[in-house]
């Protein structure tokens, strides 16, 4: 068989991990981004602190769709996994972060909730992104 004859949209075993770590740096990125403009919000404001949680977990959602939908954008297909992968690869570094740097590290859950959310976004965010046309 001729090589050139490939369907568009073959994905390259070797790509994924490129994508993942691509979806999570823009996904960190905008992150911190969120967070820091939250935390100016919440000192100059009176917003109550409980208001905290659900606002962290809009963040980190918001941001890991952005980051799986752009990433995603060249291998139009797989989206769902590649996605998901994004999401959870992203609140394992979270958790893993959080673990060594806090004494009694716990999950409960709000960080269930943060894990589904993050690979549900993820997930979206790679659909999207592998249904973008290409320029």
């Amino acid at each position: 068989m001729n090589q050139s004859n490939k369907s568009v949209g073959t994905l390259n075993p070797c790509k994924s991990p490129v994508v993942w770590g691509k979806g999570i740096v823009i996904a960190m990125c905008i992150t911190l981004i969120l967070l820091l403009v939250f935390a100016i919000v919440l000192t100059y404001s009176s917003l109550a602190e409980n208001c905290m949680a659900p606002v962290i977990i809009a963040i980190t959602a918001i941001s890991i769709w952005i980051g799986a939908s752009i990433s995603t954008i060249p291998l139009q297909k797989n989206g769902i996994f590649n996605g998901g992968m994004i999401g959870f690869l992203y609140s394992a570094i979270l958790y893993g972060i959080s673990s060594i740097c806090t004494t009694g590290f716990s999950l409960n859950g709000q960080s269930a909730i943060l894990i589904i959310s993050s690979i549900l976004a993820g997930m979206i965010g790679g659909i999207v992104g592998v249904n973008v046309k290409k320029p």
